[in-house]
């Protein structure tokens, strides 16, 4: 729920501990994960949430002792979830199909914490109300924890869809770069005209795979200003078609893979049918697409795609964390 000073993962991480002990998700680099498991199965005997505290700012981390040396103090909400599931779940479930987020807040009653909720702007009349987002390709960070300060009884969280992938081309090249994303916890949507090439077989970690033609699937698919979009079809012709309908919309990312020559002659064929991006639009491509990470392979032109992807997500510039003079995490 809170960090004071440097810590692995940022308010709003969560572990999930399921009762045969896999875990799902993580609130650390693993040094917190096994004191927190044996605190858990407490709360599970008793049945009473309660808060945990980390300090690891002292040279022998004397209080639970195992000497990470990470100079921080964690705070973290150890929680039983009954049988009967409480509406937060399903309402986070409901939200999170539907791209939408959901504001939760704990409430700290008296000195033992209480009981995850749905937050009071979550809530209206009878029963939840939905926070609206536009229910398309949706916004960035599967959590983002804004959670209040200690002097606050109540701790606020909003819980968010993953960022949005459409990637247009379902070749060889289009395979590492679903895995990584997805990976990562993006939701991927793979579109391609050709049935042999867009199958749930070639990409198994996609969340939806479409076969359709470039004007057609865009159609089929829901873009927004929060969305992601790459064009990696290797066929010019679909490649000036997605283009021309992809540059009006304020996509948070659209990348176009292919040198710098081809774009401009997408670009040049483009405005000579009547089309001429504004400077917005083209502020918005990326092509040559990726960070230059160096490497010719399929899977090192993924990694340098979804390193841009992320700092675009992040608002980052990519340098060496050891050139960074600001605290790594925002």
């Amino acid at each position: 729920m809170r960090v004071e000073g440097s810590s692995y993962r940022r308010p709003g991480a969560r572990l999930l501990l399921l009762g045969n002990g896999i875990r799902i998700g993580s609130i650390s680099g693993g040094c917190l994960e096994d004191d927190v498991i044996l605190r858990a199965q407490r709360v599970l005997t008793s049945g009473q949430s309660e808060i945990a505290v980390y300090d690891t700012t002292t040279e022998n981390d004397l209080v639970w002792g195992v000497g990470l040396g990470c100079q921080g103090v964690v705070h973290i909400f150890i929680e039983p979830i009954p049988a009967i599931r409480p509406p937060w779940i399903k309402i986070v479930s409901e939200n999170l199909r539907a791209r939408r987020p959901t504001e939760l807040e704990i409430i700290r009653d008296g000195p033992s914490p209480h009981c995850t909720r749905l937050a009071e702007s979550s809530v209206g009349g009878a029963g939840p109300r939905h926070v609206q987002t536009p229910g398309r390709l949706g916004p960035p960070q599967r959590t983002n924890g804004g959670l209040s300060g200690p002097a606050l009884p109540v701790y606020h969280e909003t819980i968010t869809a993953p960022p949005s992938l459409v990637i247009f081309g379902a070749g060889e090249d289009a395979r590492p770069l679903a895995r990584l994303a997805k990976e990562i916890g993006w939701h991927v949507t793979v579109a391609d005209s050709r049935s042999s090439y867009a199958t749930a077989a070639r990409f198994p970690e996609a969340d939806a795979v479409t076969v359709a033609p470039a004007l057609q699937a865009i159609q089929s698919l829901t873009v927004d200003d929060s969305g992601y979009a790459v064009i990696m079809t290797h066929r010019y012709a679909e490649d000036l078609q997605l283009l021309r309908q992809l540059l009006p919309h304020p996509l948070a990312y659209l990348g176009l893979l292919g040198p710098h020559k081809r774009a401009e002659r997408l670009l040049t064929q483009l405005g000579q049918e009547g089309f001429i991006p504004d400077a917005a639009m083209l502020a918005r491509l990326h092509s040559p697409i990726g960070l230059d990470l160096g490497g010719n392979t399929p899977e090192t032109v993924a990694l340098a795609i979804l390193a841009e992807m992320q700092c675009r997500l992040t608002g980052r510039t990519p340098i060496p964390l050891r050139e960074r003079t600001a605290p790594i995490h925002g």
